[in-house]
């Protein structure tokens, strides 16, 4: 390794979309600091996945809606970066925890909304707050979004309400950090192929031939769609754009 080697931080980067992006940026030569929530094993093999392509990486436990911990993560994250990578800092963080819920807006109770903001946007805001310190400068966020902030399907209203406001804060991100040359820009993945929502879209057919017959490319998105556009913005020559809403869905609803 040289003292060249990128380090990214991926949330909840053991599983879907996140796991995905960290075998991208494996493969492209980043290291890599994975957090997991519940599962230590998949975590693990994402960890192991990496170290197999060549590259450094570590995982670390973290609840997103858990903003007290935040600092005591900050600190385990700072050991972690001395100890694996001889580093104190990252150079790229993607703020992808999350889970999503599918209830009409007529039943959404307080708590689900609750939860939702607590993963969604009160996690994202003060763990990208608690961590700026230890962003290099000319680094760069992405924070990933949902095509349901720009086209509606009933039972998201909370879900998209979240990442809606997650890109209002991208842009105000993008504009404070911007002295210090960190790029903000969010991603905007369509219908995806994963577990995610409990596997609706790879495991319904229905759903699935809906997703197909809505988008432009004629399918539904898979991980690799996401993690190969995900990976390109932290390590192609987007360093010049911030403040952007990057949709990733194939053309879905337009």
């Amino acid at each position: 390794m040289t003292s060249t080697t990128k380090i990214a931080l991926i949330t909840g980067g053991s599983r879907g979309l996140g796991r995905n992006t960290a075998e991208h940026l494996a493969k492209k030569g980043v290291d890599l600091v994975v957090t997991y929530n519940n599962n230590r094993e998949d975590a693990d093999a994402v960890v192991a996945e990496a170290r197999q392509a060549g590259v450094r990486a570590a995982a670390l436990k973290l609840d997103t809606t858990r903003t007290d911990t935040f600092a005591s993560f900050g600190d385990e994250l700072r050991q972690t970066l001395r100890q694996t990578f001889d580093r104190e800092t990252i150079d790229f963080l993607v703020n992808n925890a999350g889970t999503g819920i599918h209830k009409p807006f007529a039943e959404t109770t307080e708590e689900d909304f609750d939860h939702l903001v607590a993963i969604h946007l009160k996690g994202v805001f003060f763990l990208t707050q608690h961590l700026l310190p230890m962003i290099e400068d000319g680094g760069r966020i992405v924070n990933v979004s949902s095509g349901l902030a720009r086209f509606t399907l009933p039972g998201y209203s909370a879900y998209a309400a979240m990442k809606g406001g997650i890109e209002v804060l991208t842009r105000y991100l993008a504009k404070e950090l911007g002295a210090r040359r960190i790029s903000v820009n969010t991603i905007a993945p369509g219908a995806i192929e994963t577990d995610f929502g409990g596997g609706v879209v790879r495991e319904n057919a229905h759903v699935n031939e809906m997703v197909a017959a809505t988008t432009a490319m004629g399918r539904a998105g898979l991980p690799d769609d996401i993690g190969g556009a995900l990976s390109s913005l932290l390590v192609g020559e987007f360093g010049w754009m911030t403040g952007q809403r990057i949709e990733v869905s194939g053309g879905q609803n337009i």
